[in-house]
């Protein structure tokens, strides 16, 4: 039973990171965004739910607020660097998740700073239907996402990524696809953090970490940008791929690193073998 549990719970993680990594890819992948601050949306979708829940506010009606809040700040921070391109776009979104991250621990009035919120209502009682709602909304985030993409706007935002300048002349307004494509990607960054904020039930400022960010992007890579089929196999393979070192017996100081190395290893053979990833429709290299 207890390795029953383990399996849902892997399955719920990746679920909830599928919504993630499928949402920075059509930032990054379809739009040729180099989004860093996909971490700071999946934080305000989950601070904003949970402080909505706790506050007595319906559930869904809370999953929601994060959604929109999440989404309202990618718009935000959209209109300032939708003129900046490359390392100086990584660069302005990165540290916009140093800013979220800052808010969260310094803002104590609000968010608790490093004590956290804890008591965070639940999807469910049960794991196995917190696993189906999960599962569901996956499922439809990546429906949209590649309907979005086949769309004249997910059209427009491809050729942005592949000429800008072209897209231009072709008459496209670049700076609003920009906009709406860092709105979309953010808003599905929220309720990603939503769900983990309501399947965990609790949140502390560590939820804006680095760690999760080079996840997604090793994700991402492994999957292929501009495919929605990569980004869920991406993250299948990234999450499960460390599993089986549980149960070898190695000690924790022995299975963070030993972690670090495949993922490594494995980005080093996608980079150097694929460089497209496994699905990918544009070259990495």
């Amino acid at each position: 039973m207890a390795f029953i549990n383990y399996l849902i719970h892997l399955g719920i993680l990746i679920g909830i990171y599928t919504i993630l990594v499928v949402s920075l890819n059509f930032a990054v992948g379809f739009t040729g965004l180099l989004n860093l601050g996909h971490v700071g949306f999946f934080g305000i979708g989950a601070y904003v739910s949970a402080l909505l829940a706790v506050s007595g506010v319906p559930l869904w009606l809370a999953i929601l607020g994060g959604v929109i809040a999440a989404g309202i700040a990618g718009v935000i921070l959209a209109i300032p660097t939708a003129r900046l391109k490359g390392d100086y776009l990584a660069l302005a979104t990165l540290g916009f998740t140093f800013i979220m991250g800052s808010v969260a621990r310094n803002w104590t009035d609000v968010t608790r700073g490093a004590l956290g919120i804890p008591g965070i209502p639940r999807l469910a009682a049960d794991n196995v239907v917190v696993l189906a709602i999960v599962g569901v909304l996956a499922v439809i985030s990546c429906f949209i996402f590649r309907r979005v993409g086949q769309s004249r706007f997910g059209r427009a935002c491809q050729a942005l990524r592949d000429d800008e300048l072209a897209a231009k002349m072709l008459g496209k307004n670049t700076f609003a696809h920009k906009i709406g494509a860092m709105g979309l990607s953010a808003a599905f960054a929220g309720l990603g953090g939503a769900l983990f904020a309501h399947y965990i039930t609790f949140i502390d400022p560590s939820i804006f970490g680095f760690g999760d960010l080079i996840l997604l992007f090793s994700a991402l890579i492994v999957g292929g940008l501009a495919s929605v089929r990569g980004s869920w196999v991406g993250t299948v393979v990234l999450l499960l791929l460390p599993e089986p070192l549980r149960f070898i017996g190695f000690p924790s100081s022995v299975l963070g690193p030993a972690r670090e190395m495949i993922f490594a290893l494995l980005l080093l053979l996608i980079l150097l073998y694929r460089p497209k990833g496994l699905f990918g429709e544009v070259d990495l290299s």
